[in-house]
């Protein structure tokens, strides 16, 4: 009989985090978004979206990938926006343009979360057509990226994850 107690408990404690923990992510969007509405960047969806990778995270870990996505961000959108400039947009681009990523990471000693999200950027840049000029997207791109961050991060800092009960 006393399992049974313990292991309702547990449940009702997971459950309790599991509530907890949507509220937070939820609230963290929805920031995140009002956030970046009033800086009229064309594609606002990707603040509440970094928002919601990042929010899933303790503060030590949310400070960690938060970092590699910022950097990661940065070096893709650059990279991005002037492979697109001279190079133009086509799949074999894209090949080379995600090999010398890679090594450009590498040597800038950046993680492989940093390539990742480079690699997410540079394709972005590169794939999706768009009327407006290579470096305006890329800036876009950094700038959306960068207000899902800095909200996620606040919300980590205001309202810190709590840990799942065992």
């Amino acid at each position: 009989m006393p399992e049974l107690v313990l292991a309702r408990a547990r449940t009702q404690g997971k459950m309790r985090t599991l509530f907890v923990h949507s509220a937070r992510t939820a609230v963290a969007v929805l920031a995140s978004a009002l956030a970046a509405q009033p800086v009229g960047l064309p594609e606002i969806y990707w603040a509440p979206i970094t928002t919601i990778v990042i929010t899933q995270s303790s503060l030590g870990a949310a400070l960690a990938v938060s970092w590699q996505r910022f950097m990661g961000t940065a070096v893709g959108a650059v990279v991005g926006a002037i492979i697109a400039r001279g190079a133009g947009h086509s799949l074999l681009v894209l090949t080379v343009s995600i090999f010398a990523l890679g090594v450009l990471c590498a040597v800038s000693r950046l993680d492989r979360s940093a390539y990742r999200f480079a690699s997410i950027t540079l394709a972005i840049v590169l794939l999706i057509p768009r009327h407006e000029p290579p470096w305006q997207v890329a800036l876009h791109r950094f700038s959306e990226v960068s207000i899902g961050i800095v909200v996620a991060l606040i919300f980590a800092l205001l309202w810190p994850e709590s840990e799942d009960p065992k």
